[in-house]
């Protein structure tokens, strides 16, 4: 009798939640229709995570974390039609590139071709084409008019050299960008460098899109020093309110792992070590960096793929002596026995 009971609370209780799975949707749909769309919603309704993937064979949104399908139904914004070349792409596309916050006008604009032909492929005659030169070098001059776009453009053609320089991927671009555009927006490049502003507008985006880039890393591919740049981080990460947390030492763990060609076994249970020193409170008031570092070289010893001080430090960008002084620390605390 009491198992029947309890089969009965758990079958209301199921239903009652598959209700609030269909209102959930429901509401969903609703603000689209209102003019909302997919990319508004952020955060889990049923457990507040924020990792949703966007699942487009399937047209749905999902929580990655306890497997809620917010939306069922949003639109693909890509094209109708495949491609398998470059030749093909071009022939098929009947619009232009999609709009970006990496080119100053926003990629909006369009450009004269270089190639003296018409849309046809046919050539241009000779008598057309001094006027086209001219037509050419004047549309270039009208896509820069003003000295804001001016500072944009130099801006963004620095924010993709550097992103280029540190692999960084697209959206931490576009992210970068839309920093520094909210930045002239309130006018806060007047007395500093454009350089100095754009790769503090590199590091908070970086940190924004949870690829972490240090200071030092940053620095090394921009043109203005490393002091420079946190002191303008934190000036616009003020003024913009950028709520921006610390980035933790397992945050650099996967591209450290990587970078020493470390397989995923080593970066498993370094992780573990981190986490257990985290509990712990041992990576408080240390540099993220040292601390994974250190992590990965215990590791690699107890996985047997040993990798020596120099070679981490290398790849961390830390001395030997930080990794060093680290990894006996979380050794001692943790009770860990390393055979060297």
């Amino acid at each position: 009798m009491e198992t029947e009971i309890e089969k009965l609370k758990q079958l209301r209780a199921d239903r009652e939640k598959m209700k609030q799975r269909q209102e959930t949707t429901l509401v969903t749909k609703e603000k689209e229709k209102q003019g909302g769309n997919d990319a508004t919603a952020t955060v889990c309704p049923e457990c507040g995570g924020k990792q949703l993937v966007h699942d487009y064979e399937r047209a749905e949104l999902v929580c990655q974390h306890c497997g809620l399908v917010l939306d069922d139904d949003f639109i693909d914004r890509g094209p109708e039609w495949r491609a398998f070349d470059h030749d093909q792409r071009m022939k098929r596309s009947r619009v232009g590139a999609p709009m970006t916050f990496t080119i100053h006008d926003k990629g909006l604009s369009t450009m004269i071709d270089w190639r003296n032909r018409d849309s046809y492929g046919r050539a241009i005659s000779s008598k057309n084409r001094a006027q086209l030169y001219r037509l050419r070098k004047w549309q270039r001059r009208i896509r820069v008019s003003n000295a804001t776009e001016r500072n944009l453009a130099f801006a963004l053609s620095e924010l993709d050299r550097m992103a280029s320089a540190l692999g960084l991927p697209r959206n931490v671009r576009e992210t970068a960008a839309v920093v520094y555009r909210d930045a002239v927006d309130k006018n806060l490049i007047r007395g500093r460098s454009i350089e100095g502003v754009a790769a503090a507008a590199l590091y908070a985006a970086c940190r924004q899109c949870n690829v972490p880039r240090t200071l030092d890393e940053i620095a090394e591919v921009s043109r203005v020093s490393r002091k420079e740049i946190g002191r303008t981080y934190r000036f616009i990460s003020r003024e913009l309110g950028l709520k921006l947390l610390p980035t933790s030492p397992g945050d650099y763990v996967p591209r450290f792992c990587s970078g020493l060609g470390l397989k995923g076994e080593v970066q498993s249970r370094a992780m573990e070590i981190l986490k257990q020193a985290g509990e712990r409170e041992l990576t408080s008031g240390r540099g993220p960096t040292g601390v994974a570092a250190a992590a990965i070289y215990i590791s690699s010893i107890l996985s047997g793929e040993r990798r020596t001080q120099r070679e981490v430090a290398d790849v961390a960008g830390v001395t030997e002596v930080t990794i060093r002084n680290r990894y006996k620390e979380l050794a001692e605390q943790l009770d860990i026995e390393i055979i060297l």
